[in-house]
């Protein structure tokens, strides 16, 4: 007699797993098989809004798959010209972040979700007022973080910001 317990994970890949118990059987070991079935995971989703700047090369704006969720770099692209604003670097991260913050909104996410940003500035001068307005967007738990200065940005902005989010 073979007796069957049952497993079904509801998370993508939908995996089932069998915990077969053989009566009887010489080894005394129970044998197991994973099997994978079908997938309910939507391989990935294209996320775009016209209240995010319209991507400047072959890329898009975020990229769902599954429970997670991919923000490419945001630039201070004021979506309702598609103009780079002209301010403060300070000014440049608001736009920045209120440009994730739409993105993330459209695929039914917050801030709260982000796990991950990596921040890219022109010059490390400018770290610390860049930092005070991305801080102000997170309440307590805040997501992991590099931040670099590099040698250019696209439009020659002095920030960049991309963010990785999870919701279970």
């Amino acid at each position: 007699m073979v007796r069957y317990l049952r497993i079904e994970l509801n998370t993508p890949p939908n995996v089932r797993l069998y915990h077969e118990v053989g009566q009887g059987c010489s080894s005394g070991r129970a044998h197991y098989a994973i099997l994978i079935t079908q997938y309910y995971f939507q391989m990935k989703t294209i996320i775009n809004t016209k209240k995010a700047p319209a991507p400047i090369g072959p890329y898009s704006q975020a990229v769902q798959a599954g429970n997670m969720l991919f923000i490419s770099g945001q630039i201070a692209i004021d979506p309702s010209t598609e103009q780079v604003i002209n301010g403060t670097v300070e000014d440049e991260a608001k736009r920045v972040m209120q440009n994730i913050e739409e993105l993330l909104s459209a695929a039914n996410y917050t801030f709260e979700n982000v796990i991950k940003t990596s921040i890219f500035l022109s010059d490390m001068k400018h770290f610390a007022a860049v930092n005070e307005i991305y801080g102000s967007y997170f309440n307590s738990e805040f997501p992991a973080r590099e931040t670099v200065a590099v040698l250019g940005l696209p439009k020659n902005v002095n920030v960049e910001i991309s963010v990785t989010a999870y919701k279970a």
